[in-house]
């Protein structure tokens, strides 16, 4: 049975307590601040993983996401969200209205969302360097970005 690297995504910091208490089920390794948490879970395929992790520690952690690590072998990574009921029965209704189940809904609408994210990055990106290149040449915009990339000093 394979090992697959999960993340974990919590609402708030992981007090002390809580922490000592999700270890004791399974091991895990935080982040500075103890809202993002990684461990390995041997299962035969990432659906088992997410639903074994959120099986153990829903009970021990404010558990928001959890994430395989690696794209599972559609290329798609696997997230399971912990949704709040009020948060549970919108998806529901808003996927009924499409006439599509919530995981469908929910696959596309993040689909959109990232595309606009995209989009929204591209424009601002664009913008930005319009702006510089009012009031610099070309050649000395990408000078300055060949030394931004390479961390050297101004001057050089």
């Amino acid at each position: 049975m394979p090992h697959h690297a999960l993340e974990i995504t919590l609402t708030r910091p992981a007090t002390q307590a809580e922490l000592a208490r999700a270890v004791r089920v399974m091991p895990l390794a935080a982040n500075h601040d103890v809202t993002r948490l990684m461990t390995v879970v041997k299962a035969k395929n990432p659906d088992r993983v997410l639903s074994r992790a959120h099986h153990r520690l829903n009970e021990l952690l404010p558990l928001d996401v959890l994430a395989t690590h690696y794209p599972a072998r559609d290329g798609h990574v696997v997230l399971t969200v912990a949704f709040s009921p009020t948060a549970d029965a919108f998806v529901r209704r808003a996927a009924e209205q499409m006439g599509q189940s919530p995981r469908v809904f929910l696959q596309q609408t993040i689909h959109r969302a990232l595309a606009r994210h995209a989009r929204q990055q591209a424009e601002h990106l664009d913008h930005a360097l319009k702006a510089l290149l009012a009031h610099t040449t070309p050649d000395q915009l990408l000078a300055a970005v060949g030394r931004t990339l390479t961390h050297a000093p101004s001057g050089t």
